[in-house]
């Protein structure tokens, strides 16, 4: 029995090398672009560059969870998130890396529970939810454990009565989710695009 099973461990372990490259990438470079304002276009009091290559994650955990179930996905961010936690002590401020990581744990786990809820549905109704709800917990934690207090610059949004003034970090935070939700709808293209190449497991191996 124990020969039987030889093959088949070392294959489990190696099908995760590709997502949690792939995860700790994003990740390491999200925490060093969301250091940087996006300053085209006049939008440094609101965004920063973070909101572009964070939505990615969700792309790779809801393939691994499409392609190996949720079990593995978890696997994939708890790895994911010590190998871009550790990298990040060192490209990023202590702080910023702790709030990534948190913000990152948080959300991923969250969006891999929604998707497994919905994978029966209409194929775009379990990554679109899972992502957005996943994105809206990971950027009210990360903001606020990264930049609150810290960040104290204030910034005037809007005019005359509905003017609001705000820390600046707050404005980042609510025009960072507003990208991901676009970014979650453009990443609905390479998710559908690539749903005939990574099937779920079983499917694949029964065709």
């Amino acid at each position: 029995m124990d020969r039987d099973r030889r093959p088949f461990l070392p294959a489990r372990t190696r099908r995760l090398w590709a997502p949690v490259t792939a995860m700790a990438l994003v990740v390491l470079a999200s925490n060093i672009a969301v250091q940087h304002p996006f300053t085209p276009w006049g939008l440094e009091d609101y965004l920063t560059w973070g909101a572009f290559t964070y939505p990615v994650a969700f792309l790779v955990t809801d393939l691994t969870n499409r392609r190996y179930g949720a079990a593995t996905a978890r696997r994939l961010v708890i790895v994911g998130f010590v190998l871009a936690l550790a990298a990040s002590v060192v490209a990023a401020s202590p702080r910023i890396a702790f709030a990534s990581g948190t913000a990152f744990l948080v959300g991923q786990l969250l969006d891999i529970g929604v998707f497994n809820r919905l994978r029966r549905l209409a194929w775009w109704k379990a990554p679109l939810t899972g992502s957005l709800l996943g994105s809206a917990l990971d950027t009210a934690l990360f903001f606020t454990l990264a930049f609150a207090g810290d960040v104290t610059d204030l910034v005037t949004y809007g005019g005359g009565p509905l003017a609001a003034t705000v820390p600046v970090w707050i404005g980042w935070a609510i025009c960072d989710f507003i990208v991901k939700v676009a970014m979650a709808l453009a990443m609905l293209v390479p998710y559908g695009a690539l749903m005939g190449l990574v099937r779920p497991a079983v499917e694949a191996r029964a065709s």
